[in-house]
């Protein structure tokens, strides 16, 4: 079996984050990045998988990470070698990507991987989109599984618990698939630094995308960005009935 894995690079959320001057994007320069948190709950479960099947058949399973972005983001895909992937894939581009775009891009290293499966972050905290796992399962015309809490295997099905707004879902899908990655799915492992350092050796394989002959048009044009006060005013009332007057003189009711 193999996992194909895409590793998108974002800024770290701990970190504060400023536009650009003409209001378009977002100012990334002396901000570091990591690899999507929803990705790396998808990394961590390949890499469960993987342990699991060779404890239980000895199976021969290969987790293939892709990242895509700038030069810079190789770093994120040689974490994702640290972390326990078995070889690495970079798209590399200095192109804005949309989550069309991406699914293009995603769907092109697929047709030259040829995985069972593909597993993936619901989203990405920079934009939260939510749309990529699901343009690339119609890209594939494969079945899909998105907000995965558990991940199990019946012969060649897998079974999916699905968080959903009324409660969890059970869906069950021959192979391959697209499955997306939900919070509660696993607790992802950190690289030691003794891998960190192994993964700056070894070999990565480079595309562009005029290499996978995908359009980079995107879909979607940014017209501007702005950042949201987070300040508080508080102030202490005495009773209810003044509760509410201070909630309706807010627009609050």
């Amino acid at each position: 079996m193999k996992i194909l894995v895409p590793t998108k690079r974002v800024p770290d959320p701990d970190q504060p984050i400023h536009l650009n001057a003409d209001k378009t994007a977002a100012n990334l320069e002396g901000i570091p990045c990591i690899i999507n948190p929803f990705d790396a709950i998808a990394l961590e479960e390949a890499l469960r998988i993987r342990e699991e099947e060779r404890s239980a058949a000895g199976g021969d399973i290969e987790i293939v990470a892709v990242g895509i972005g700038p030069k810079e983001s190789e770093k994120e895909i040689r974490i994702a070698l640290a972390m326990g992937a078995d070889r690495a894939v970079h798209v590399v581009t200095d192109d804005y990507i949309d989550s069309w775009v991406a699914s293009n891009l995603l769907k092109a290293v697929a047709d030259q991987e040829q995985p069972d499966m593909i597993l993936m972050g619901k989203q990405a905290i920079d934009d939260d989109n939510n749309q990529a796992g699901q343009f690339l399962a119609h890209h594939l015309n494969w079945p899909q599984a998105t907000f995965a809490s558990q991940i199990s295997f019946d012969g060649d099905r897998v079974n999916v618990a699905r968080e959903t707004d009324t409660g969890i879902e059970h869906v069950s899908m021959n192979l391959p698939a697209v499955i997306t990655t939900d919070l509660r799915l696993n607790e992802p492992r950190y690289a030691s630094l003794p891998a960190i350092m192994k993964a700056k050796r070894r070999p990565v394989d480079v595309y562009t995308p005029a290499d996978l002959s995908v359009d980079m048009k995107p879909n979607i044009e940014v017209i501007s960005m702005e950042t949201l006060s987070a300040k508080r005013h508080c102030v202490r009332v005495h009773s209810v009935d003044e509760l509410i007057a201070k909630l309706k003189e807010a627009g609050a009711l």
